[in-house]
């Protein structure tokens, strides 16, 4: 029984002190593993594209003339600006006149200029693109569904002769259905703009955001607009794996057909983890700022509910990404965050993303601290181990990039029997003169498509 005023006992190699939190921790070599995921990429995306829609009936009910609405959307998808340029291209051979609309609920801050503002970071102008960029914000309803839900769709595609969805099919960071992340989803939440994006997410709290996208989804596909998709497919090293046409008639089977083949080409997290240390969160990388289905955590504050995923006691946040361009949303599923994030944040972005998507757990403020050296001084001890030379650390980029990922030496016994699992180096866990984590957690890799 302890007495007042003695110091109890504490986690073996942690300060005397109980008040210091100076640099005494232990921190284990890394071990830096390469995980061999098939490589799935496209050699020739323009190409590809120009094959999938050639053979796909999508211009067959339109005149030569007739306006097209291309709608693109706001995530990071790999080599979207060369993919949105041979869409346009096919339409222009087809002697349409095509133009695209940021397909997007509350990004960009909400606004029409922010939107555009989003598919110009990707590199989706008129001066790439060959055709225009339309944003605005205004909607017209499309009726209301059978659970009395107002369907909308941005005025400026509902105006055109026909609207085409360009979109990544992928698993989706809140939820999980038959159909999750793609087309069905852009057709509600993206076409809906934010007027939509409101009502469907507050619908969604009680009936759940699968059953809204999908109910949405065929509202919008009864109103006669939608020419079809091509949806994109991306592998575990974030390529572009596959674009597949899909017709309006196929668009649910075929897109349910299409999440099943990609959630089998997921990366994943090798082992599970004490502390994962993450480089950088952001929207370019995932809708939630970081894949929850990778970290194991939700935008609504559980830990460790999806069963297919590693076990992920403790998160470290160490900055956001540039290419966020201050929407931080997600922040609040770390337990610990560098000052330097939240120096970064935009909070009007980043509180309309969370509000907007009924998410405000995902804008909280984790603990934080002005160094990477304190912030893993304080988090490691809360992740149930006394001794603390046992705690387990993985430390990555981000969550798309999980091709390489550095690992605590002390996990070498539950990776020696995995196959995908090659150990090409160590490291020490090193930090500066100013406490931060020396370099990048991994040497930087060629994309696998190069080789």
């Amino acid at each position: 029984m302890a007495v007042k005023g003695q110091v109890p006992d504490l986690p073996k190699q942690w300060p005397t002190c109980p008040h210091c939190y100076n640099s005494v921790m232990p921190f284990p070599r890394l071990l830096i593993a390469r995980q061999k995921f098939p490589d799935r990429h496209i050699p020739d995306i323009p190409a590809a594209v120009a094959r999938e829609l050639g053979q796909s009936p999508f211009a067959t009910a339109l005149a030569p003339g007739s306006r097209v609405a291309i709608g693109v959307g706001s995530r990071g998808i790999a080599n979207i600006a060369t993919i949105a340029r041979a869409v346009v291209d096919f339409w222009k051979s087809k002697g349409m006149q095509p133009f695209i609309f940021p397909a997007m609920g509350s990004h960009g801050a909400a606004t029409a200029q922010g939107q555009a503002d989003v598919l110009a970071h990707y590199g989706i102008i008129q001066e790439t693109t060959g055709c225009p960029i339309v944003s605005s914000l205004e909607v017209v309803s499309l009726g209301k569904t059978a659970e009395g839900i107002e369907a909308f769709m941005d005025r400026n595609a509902h105006e055109s002769d026909g609207v085409m969805l360009l979109g990544r099919v992928k698993w989706h960071t809140d939820f999980a259905g038959q159909i999750e992340s793609g087309l069905f989803k852009m057709m509600a939440i993206g076409l809906g703009k934010f007027a939509g994006a409101q009502r469907y997410h507050t619908y969604a709290h009680k009936l759940g955001l699968a059953q809204v996208v999908r109910s949405i989804g065929r509202q919008v596909l009864a109103s006669g607009k939608i020419l079809g998709g091509l949806a994109i497919l991306e592998d575990a090293y974030h390529q572009t794996a596959q674009v597949s046409a899909v017709p309006v008639g196929e668009m649910e089977q075929r897109e349910e057909e299409l999440l099943r083949l990609v959630k089998s080409w997921m990366g994943r997290i090798p082992v599970d983890l004490d502390v994962l240390i993450l480089d950088e969160i952001g929207k370019n990388i995932s809708g939630a700022g970081m894949d929850t289905k990778v970290v194991n955590r939700s935008v609504y504050g559980q830990y460790n509910l999806w069963p297919d995923a590693p076990r992920i006691e403790r998160i470290f946040i160490r900055d956001l990404s540039e290419l966020s361009y201050g929407n931080a949303v997600g922040i609040g599923m770390a337990d610990i965050v560098c000052d330097r994030l939240l120096e970064k944040v935009d909070w009007k972005p980043t509180s309309i993303n969370a509000i907007t998507a009924s998410t405000p757990q995902a804008m909280r403020i984790p603990a934080h601290f002005p160094t990477d050296r304190e912030c893993l001084e304080r988090i490691s001890p809360t992740a149930g181990k006394v001794d603390l030379n046992d705690v387990t650390y993985g430390w990555i980029r981000n969550t798309l990039e999980l091709d390489r990922i550095a690992l605590s030496e002390n996990l070498l016994p539950a990776l020696r029997n995995n196959p995908l699992i090659e150990i090409v180096g160590t490291r020490e866990m090193e930090f500066d003169a100013a406490g931060n984590l020396h370099g990048v957690p991994v040497p930087a890799a060629e994309p696998v498509g190069t080789h």
